[in-house]
């Protein structure tokens, strides 16, 4: 039977064409290709004085303050605690609680604004449709309100982020990654890596990187900073806000193991239950069956090909 046809085809959401183009009007005046020349060497590209192509996002209300987006947010907010200015260092409180702390000079992070507004999730989806990434791709929208003088503490981040200026003048500092390639987890200077993490990654700075380039962000600017880039954020004298859209999309692993779990549970066999794998008496028997299920996928293997394993993770 053709391989592509023993899948189980995982069906995600379709996204609706007739959207604004987003992309379009966040690179402005820069054309898509000079963004994807950017995107494949994982450079960061900035644009400034967008307000007109982003009008539609500067018109929501809840954006027009802090204290505006406070009284509209029905959701916790996370603020950023003493020490490590980040979200790993952060607590997770009520609009109320939130708005002392950012009079004390905590960062804060209102997550999945997209499921709050219908025009930030139209802007996402957007995004990754004209990417072209997987139909797996994670994406949402997070608001970042950081007081003046306040830092965000240098990090990288699994994911593509496009960052909008909606307030305030905010200096971002880029740096490739010479530490780790294409990591699929993010991580904060001055903490543990997680322990994926570890296991690829001999040795991860205790300082951000000298060579940064930097970029100032002033209201209506753009910034695309690429997967696994460090970077660390101040805000200048002045209160910041600015949006974040974030696309985790899935790697090459993700695809594959999503399909190959759609091909291997139409086996009986490889549906059954994992006995005995930490019963030291009974462990042979275990190991026994895996080897014969893992001879059998040696041989499928070799007649994989790409177009079927994006045929049962896409709608083509």
């Amino acid at each position: 039977m053709n391989f592509l046809h023993t899948f189980t085809r995982v069906h995600f959401m379709l996204f609706n064409l007739n959207m604004t183009n987003a992309l379009e009007a966040l690179i402005a005046p820069k054309t898509k290709q000079q963004f994807l020349e950017n995107y494949r060497k994982n450079s960061p590209m900035v644009s400034h004085n967008l307000r007109e192509s982003t009008e539609e996002i500067e018109k929501l209300p809840f954006l027009k303050s802090i204290e505006e987006l406070l009284a509209f947010w029905p959701k916790t907010v996370d603020c950023y605690l003493p020490g490590i200015a980040d979200e790993v260092n952060s607590v997770t409180t009520s609009t109320d609680e939130a708005l002392k702390l950012y009079h004390k000079g905590s960062g804060l992070i209102f997550n999945d604004a997209d499921t709050e507004s219908k025009l930030l999730r139209k802007w996402v989806d957007e995004l990754i449709r004209e990417l072209g990434l997987p139909l797996m791709t994670y994406g949402r929208c997070l608001i970042y309100a950081i007081p003046a003088g306040k830092v965000t503490d240098p990090h990288f981040d699994q994911n593509i982020n496009f960052v909008y200026q909606v307030h305030g003048t905010k200096s971002w500092w880029v740096a490739e990654n010479q530490h780790v390639e294409n990591p699929l987890t993010r991580h904060t200077i001055g903490t543990q890596p997680d322990p994926e993490l570890a296991s690829y990654t001999s040795e991860l700075p205790k300082k951000f990187p000298d060579n940064a380039q930097e970029f100032t962000l002033k209201p209506g600017s753009f910034l695309y900073v690429p997967q696994g880039a460090w970077h660390t954020t101040k805000a200048a004298s002045e209160d910041t806000l600015s949006i974040s859209f974030t696309l985790t999309a899935p790697s090459w692993i993700d695809l594959l193991t999503a399909a190959m779990r759609g091909r291997l549970a139409q086996n009986s066999q490889w549906r059954e239950t994992a006995n005995f794998v930490n019963d030291k008496e009974q462990v042979d028997e275990a190991e026994d069956k895996l080897d014969l299920l893992l001879s059998e996928l040696a041989y499928e293997i070799p007649h994989w090909r790409a177009r079927d394993i994006l045929g049962a993770t896409e709608q083509r």
